[in-house]
């Protein structure tokens, strides 16, 4: 679910209670350069969402696993499967949007009063090292949360340590900040050890604007528009608790509501918040 904070854990360990704090955006990681796709990466994933109806089920699944037991950070969503009301492929457009219902004729609702999506390509799709493009216009409004994420597919060593990428994260309370951060075992919001920085861009909630991510065995450059605001160097110890980012992670696409996001409280009026993903592009080298 990250630039700042995010701590929806790995899908099969247990956070700690420390986990339910929220970090400090603080700019760990800063930088200022060109965020280019390597000129002899090929195009070796993408959705264009050009067909209308639920996301293609042969790129994407859902996550409900923490439905029941309610999810991290103290976030307040429900995250419903094959629900078009929240999740759907529409004009061109992944759409998933934050609802204030409660979805209790539901057999794993555990008792939130908003409901949202969480797609993901864990089972399906997972890249070691790549350039990352998203393109996609953000949700706003207070309480509402964004993020365009990636996580370790091997979770066995749970979070933080498996590693984490946020490409972006927003929210609402704080309209035009835009944050990108790595987690691992030495740095994440919990020690408040995580690496990370944050761009200003006024118009993210009503204009489209492309999210990247330049990931290889010697860094993490994250950004936005062909710039990049965050760098996370490989330090070369073969420690995987500062750089477990050698292995294969799957990509995530979810609005949450609470958490990070609902710091200063949820405004019933920003609902329905929509996050538009126009589409999603992984390049490679050989």
């Amino acid at each position: 679910m990250r630039a700042a904070v995010l701590a929806l854990l790995a899908l099969a360990a247990p956070l700690p209670a420390a986990a339910q704090v929220v970090h400090s955006p603080a700019i760990t990681a800063g930088t200022d350069e060109p965020l280019v796709r390597p000129a002899d990466a090929k195009l070796v994933w993408s959705d264009e969402f050009d067909v209308d109806g639920l996301p293609d089920p042969k790129r994407w699944a859902y996550d409900t696993h923490r439905n029941k037991l309610g999810w991290h950070n103290e976030e307040k969503q429900y995250y419903a499967a094959a629900r078009p009301q929240n999740v759907r492929v529409e004009g061109g457009r992944l759409i998933i949007t934050a609802t204030q219902e409660r979805l209790s004729d539901k057999p794993d609702h555990g008792g939130q009063d908003y409901a949202s999506g969480k797609i993901f390509t864990k089972g399906i799709a997972d890249w070691r090292y790549g350039f990352f493009e998203i393109r996609a216009k953000l949700p706003c409004g207070r309480g509402i949360w964004p993020a365009i994420w990636m996580l370790a597919s091997d979770d066995s060593k749970g979070w933080p340590a498996m590693g984490e990428i946020d490409i972006m994260e927003h929210v609402g309370w704080d309209n035009g900040r835009v944050h990108g951060t790595v987690h691992t075992g030495a740095y994440n919001h919990v020690a408040q050890t995580q690496k990370g920085a944050h761009v200003v861009q006024r118009d993210v909630c009503e204009t489209f604007h492309t999210y990247q991510l330049d990931w290889n065995e010697d860094r993490i450059l994250v950004g936005m528009n062909g710039r990049a605001y965050m760098r996370f160097e490989n330090d070369k110890k073969g420690d995987p608790q500062t750089w477990p980012f050698g292995t294969p992670e799957y990509l995530i696409l979810n609005v949450a509501v609470g958490g990070w996001g609902g710091q200063k409280g949820i405004d019933p009026k920003a609902f329905p918040a929509a996050m538009e993903v126009d589409w999603v592009r992984v390049y490679q080298r050989d």
